[in-house]
This record gives C-alpha cells, structure tokens and sequence, in this order.
C-alpha cells in the first residue's frame, strides 16, 4: 500500500521536536542521541514509504524531496556537533605539553650599581617550530610597557634579563631561552631554545592561515596566576608546603619535579578582529600572556595578551598574521646563528 502520509508524520514530528530550521549552535548536547533516533526514523521512514509507491502521482515527489533535505540538514548538524563536542578534548591531549610556563627575573640598573629595579615575570609560550617557543613582547621584554622602566631607560639605565626559562608539563627540567625575534608594532615574540633537542619530543602547534569569522568557538590554554595558579590546583598536601614559599623559582622546580606544571584552558567565541587585535570571551588572568588562542581545528588564531578587569567579555590577543613573520625571522636569525658556529675561523698570519 502506498504510505504518502509519512512525510508529513516526519515533518510533524520533527516540529513538535523543535528541531526544524534549528541552526548547529542551538541545538542542545544532551538531545545528541534524540536527534540520532530521528535521522534514523526518518531515513527508514521516507525510504520504506517508497516502496511500492512507483504508481503514485507526481506530485506527492515533493514532500519525500523536502523530507530528504531536511534529513541531510539534520544530519549535517549533527556531524558539527560531534566535531565541536570533541575538539576541546583532542586539542587539549594534543598540544597540553607543548605550552609551557615561563619564568624569569629583570634587572633595569645604571652600570654596576644596585638595580634601581628588579623583579619577577611569568607568561606562557606555546612551540611553534623547531625550538622556537611564542609568547607576548612584555614577556620577552618585560621592561617593554613598564613606565617606571622606561623613565629610567630614558635617562641612561640598561635592562636585563638574569634569566628566562620555560618550563613545559611532564618535563622535571626547565629550558632556558634565548632572544628570537620581536615585533616593533604589537605585543608579540619568538624566542629561541637553548637546548632544542629538548624541545624535540613535543608536538609542534600549527598556526591557522587567519583569525577565521566572528562568532566561532575558541578555546585558550595557558597559565593564569602563574605561580599563584599552579600551587592552587596541586594536591592539598602539597599545597600545604608549598604556598606560603617566597621564593618563586624553588618552587617551581618543586612543582615540575611533581609533575603539576598543568596548563589550564578556558572557553569563549571570537567576537571581533580589529586591525591589530582580535577579542573574545573566553577568560585570563596574570600569567595567562602568551597563551595560545585556539579554533576548533587545533589552530592557534592569536596570542593571548591582555584582559580588561571591568568586563570579562574581553580578553584581548595577538592576531596569527602578526606571528607568522616573526617566527619566519628567528628560524632565519637561528640558522645563521648555527652556520656562523659551524664555520671554522681562519688560520693567524
């Protein structure tokens, strides 16, 4: 018998579901196996309907067509959303040993004398090519956006970095870095490892060709609070021993040879690309400068720089377009560095 009510039982159906005309991102992750069993209904449905119906009238074509395409949307929308479902989790497996915590120490001091100051810088550096590990310029350079060292810099003073290293999770061991390459117009940089062999083992994190739409989900992994951060998430035993240190650096070896360098990551959407910036919701802190900003494809759009106290719906960061060039000069700047080491010095007269 012909069955040529069963479109319109489906599309029914399907509007007493709200799910028709229903766009991926309203529709609901605990309804994933609900919009399943309908595709599935509908497949049998429509296809069984068929059956026996090659007498039926031309025009009864049209809702079995409609019902098809409504059939391929749904199951278009349900494929985005098992990629948007999974992708926090393959991205966060992935690429998690690759972004590492920095830290270091700056002195900004006239000659030999006592440093006029000194103090602590931490971010987070994410690798991004062999040995090289991005991150912001006022990580880099912390003096760089720092009024009191600039007063002193203009009038004569010199600053320096005592050290800077970075320590990436499950490694005991830091790596210290050396100057790559800094960008003259935002607030981005590449160092350079000075031990690469030791960077080697780790997946090296692809950047996107461009920041991509507004709208789109993203996700940011890094250290927010530095130390602070750290301590707080470690077991409550350590915890106990470790917080009321005040020497940062011991207790950040402590904290490696534990293996509780961990990053964290926070969830938002790209709301805005602006020129030399691009905004989004997803939440930092202290610490969290230089944190990779990533897209559902485990891309890295831009690099964490900047939060706004008053409004946490805007998290601020370095578009991609400014950190290809950069890394593109210190892998230059580094192979000129070994060639130049390689090269035997001629013979004294």
């Amino acid at each position: 018998m012909p069955r040529g009510n069963d479109a319109e039982r489906i599309q029914q159906l399907i509007y007493r579901l709200n799910l028709k005309d229903t766009e991926p991102k309203t529709v609901s992750c605990d309804r994933y196996q609900q919009i399943l069993a309908l595709v599935s209904m509908a497949v049998v449905l429509s296809f069984g309907g068929m059956v026996g119906c090659q007498s039926a009238r031309s025009s009864e074509n049209t809702p079995v067509d409609d019902l098809k395409a409504q059939v391929r949307q749904l199951s278009e929308q349900v494929e985005q959303l098992k990629q948007e479902n999974a992708a926090p989790a393959i991205v966060l497996n992935r690429y998690r040993n690759s972004i590492g915590y920095i830290y270091g120490v700056y002195r900004v001091a006239f000659g030999n004398q006592r440093p006029q100051i000194r103090t602590r810088v931490s971010g987070t550096g994410f690798l991004v090519g062999d040995g090289m590990i991005a991150t912001n310029r006022h990580i880099a350079e912390p003096w760089y956006g720092d009024d009191d060292a600039k007063k002193l810099i203009d009038r004569g003073a010199t600053a320096t970095l005592e050290d800077l290293m970075v320590f990436f999770p499950g490694s005991a061991k830091p790596v210290r870095l050396l100057p790559g390459s800094v960008s003259k117009t935002s607030d981005v940089a590449v160092l350079r490892a000075a031990q690469p062999d030791l960077t080697r083992r780790l997946a090296v994190i692809p950047l996107a060709k461009s920041p991509g739409p507004a709208g789109q989900s993203v996700m940011v992994i890094g250290y927010p609070l530095g130390t602070a951060g750290l301590v707080a998430k470690s077991p409550s035993e350590v915890y106990e021993r470790l917080a009321y240190r005040q020497n940062d650096i011991d207790t950040v070896n402590k904290l490696a040879s534990l293996s509780l360098i961990r990053p964290s990551t926070t969830y938002g959407h790209l709301s805005d690309a602006v020129g030399d910036r691009i905004v989004y919701d997803a939440p930092s802190a202290h610490g969290g400068s230089g944190s990779p900003v990533f897209n559902l494809k485990g891309e890295v759009i831009g690099v964490n720089f900047a939060y706004m106290d008053a409004f946490s719906g805007s998290t601020l960061g370095v578009p991609v377009d400014s950190l290809r060039p950069l890394l593109k000069e210190a892998e230059a700047n580094s192979h000129s560095t070994v060639s130049n080491k390689a090269r035997p010095s001629s013979p004294a007269n």
